[in-house]
This record gives structure tokens, sequence and C-alpha cells, in this order.
């Protein structure tokens, strides 16, 4: 499942390829007919990204909601515009660009009501600038959760998915089975900037890169894809050279090296 920074870059680049001229929106599967007949031509006023969750704003206050999910992706087109390909969920063309929608585990209209619905259910997403840190601080200090279960609940903390979790407990020395409740302030702080950090650098390049450029010898956009990870899928520290140990947590496989990680 893409995480956070996937969202917000895709939210950035609709931005400025569909904000401002009349669209047309068409459903070449079916599935989504009648509702792009509601969107008939009207102009895109915004994109929003909430962790793994894309809101678009239309001229007369209606909104598109897409969660990718699993199998969910967007594909950038540009004018002259191929023929669709495959099970086109949702078709979107401006002027020159446009996108198609395939796959998504959610693609409907909302009011704007149900929209502020659903982003008052997540937690605060560390690439938003309305972000209140000290939200996640409370939820963490009272519960008696891993850490590694508590950074996956969208609830608490939203757009930080398996990768990133891994990657930021290992930069910051914290065990993924450590629970909530144990974990001090100074910690948090530190484990707050670093995933702001990390996602961040993933809108940047379109991809997660958590190794330093000075340690690896390269500049991010040049990195290979094994050099870009410290921890997750690895066998060894990078900084100790111990084995990384996996663990389910969350429903999913963690990361993490026993003895760099209280």
């Amino acid at each position: 499942m893409p995480e956070g920074h996937t969202i917000h870059r895709i939210a950035r680049d609709h931005r400025r390829d569909l904000v401002g001229p009349p669209l047309r929106a068409s459903s070449p599967q079916g599935r989504f007919a009648g509702e792009c007949r509601r969107l008939g031509r009207r102009s895109l006023v915004a994109v929003e990204a909430h962790g793994k969750h894309l809101g678009y704003r239309w001229e007369g206050d209606v909104w598109l909601h897409v969660h990718l999910g699993l199998y969910g992706k967007f594909r950038r087109v540009a004018a002259p515009f191929p023929d669709p390909r495959g099970q086109v969920r949702l078709r979107v063309l401006g002027p020159e660009r446009g996108f198609d929608l395939v796959g998504p585990n959610a693609c409907e209209l909302f009011t704007s009501d149900q929209w502020r619905s659903l982003a008052e259910r997540l937690g605060p997403d560390p690439l938003r600038s309305d972000a209140d840190p000290q939200r996640v601080w409370e939820r963490l200090r009272r519960s008696r959760a891993p850490l590694g279960a508590l950074l996956l609940n969208q609830a608490v903390l939203a757009g930080v998915g398996n990768i990133y979790r891994s990657e930021a407990l290992f930069l910051t020395g914290i065990s993924p089975l450590r629970r909530g409740q144990d974990l001090l302030r100074s910690e948090f702080d530190l484990l707050w900037r670093t995933l702001c950090e990390l996602l961040q650098i993933g809108v940047r390049y379109n991809r997660i890169i958590v190794a330093d450029p000075a340690v690896v010898g390269k500049p991010r956009s040049r990195m290979a894809r094994q050099e870009r990870l410290l921890v997750y899928k690895k066998a060894a520290c990078v900084r100790c050279s111990g084995p990384i140990e996996e663990s389910i947590i969350g429903a999913r496989k963690a990361f993490a090296c026993p003895a760099c990680q209280r």
C-alpha cells in the first residue's frame, strides 16, 4: 500500500496539472458513470492529502474521495490522450493532462461534511501544516500497545506505513516492541522529527530514501534501491553488523536490530 509521501506527491502533481480549467470526467469501466455525470464539466478547486486519503474539491463544493488501498494506482496521461487501458474506474482530463484511476479501494463522491468527518477520524499527518504532534503524544503515552502497532494505526498517526515504521524506529534507536506508555517525551520528539524529515524526502524524490548520502557516497537521486534503506528487509545491521530480527507487529512484518534498538 502506498505510504503518505506517495499520496502527497500525487496531490501536488494533480494540483499542478488539473486545478483551474473545466475538466472532463468519465468512467470507462462504467462503475463510476453516474458520479461522473454529476461532476459534469466542473473545475477542480483544490486537492488535499491526509495520510493515505486524497480529497478532490470541485466547484460547487463536491468532493471526490480516493483511497488507493493495496492495488489502486493512478496513470498520468497527456494529450493526445491514449485510449484507456484495463479497468479504468475514473478518467479525468484537462486541456493538456489528466489521469486514469485503476483499482482503488475507495472512489466516491463526498460532501464537505463527509470529507471533514473522515479527516477528523484520522490522526495527525506529519506532512500537513496543521499536524499537531501533541495529539499523537497523548495517544501514545496512554497506550500499552507496542509502538510498532501504534505507528501503523491511522487513527493515531496518518500516512506512516510499514517501511517508514521500521526505518524511523531504527534511526531513533527505539524497539518496535516498546509500549507506547514507556516512551519518553524526548524520544517521541525525535521520532516525530525523523518521520517528518523522511516523509518530506519521500515527497521530493517520489520514493522512500532513508540512507545518508554522505555515508552512501552518492546523492539521493542516484541511490540504487538496495542502498536507500537501512533496516527494512535487511539481513544485518548497518551499525553493529548483528542480525536483523523480523516479527509480526500490527499484522505486518517489522524489522529491527535488537542490539541497537532498546
